[in-house]
């Protein structure tokens, strides 16, 4: 369903799943604790986490647990990455609720606690003027790609409203100035305790480093 970019905050706002352009790919979002509505409507399987985006890097750091040095890795990357195509893979706090955690195949005891310091969340904050200005008014929204899963992302809002009717897409008036992102996915790395791990190499072209 096409609507106007108040429209669609308004929804994102009251839980539902919306639909918007970064500088990626466009991204299917939701409100954290609505991040089940992502994984039923792609077909998703539980394995597979989703990333925190927000508006201003100030706004995702308490989504995320480290001690004061790690901050201080953390906040020099973000600085010289963001906004941009580059995803963190940190240890979760506990304000990311337990259904969009990605928990480690280590981490999988039943008998251990879920609250273990080996559970991460993606976050990235966007360079892209219409989702940042949908993220300041809507809060972090946890989001990926849209399209059913094992399937390529679709990459219009018309194509997403046709595929996804219920999710709430912006309409073509909404998109007039906007720069389209390039199609290519985040670059994704992960703090591993002592240093980073490339994930996936995407958009941002890196190398991995300390």
């Amino acid at each position: 369903m096409q609507v106007s970019l108040d429209t669609l905050i308004l929804g994102a706002r009251a839980g539902k799943l919306v639909s918007f352009p970064t500088d990626t790919v466009p991204a299917l979002a939701a409100i954290p604790e609505q991040g089940e509505l992502i994984y039923a409507a792609k077909q998703r399987s539980r394995d597979k986490p989703l990333i925190l985006m927000a508006a201003t890097a100030e706004e995702i750091w308490s989504f995320t647990t480290g001690s004061d040095q790690e901050y201080e890795i953390w906040h020099g990357v973000a600085k010289k990455y963001w906004p941009g195509t580059l995803t963190l893979v940190l240890p979760a706090s506990k304000r990311v609720p337990q259904e969009i955690i990605s928990i480690s195949d280590g981490d999988c005891d039943p008998h251990k606690d879920k609250l273990t310091p080996d559970r991460t969340i993606g976050i990235r904050v966007p360079n892209c003027r219409i989702a940042q200005t949908i993220l300041a008014q809507t809060g972090p929204l946890v989001t990926t790609s849209a399209n059913l899963s094992g399937q390529p992302p679709l990459q219009t809002m018309a194509e997403i409203s046709a595929q996804f009717p219920d999710v709430l897409t912006l309409a073509a008036t909404e998109l007039k100035d906007e720069v389209h992102g390039d199609g290519v996915p985040s670059t994704v790395v992960k703090w591993t305790g002592n240093n980073w791990q490339v994930l996936r190499q995407g958009a941002t072209k890196i190398e991995i480093f300390s």
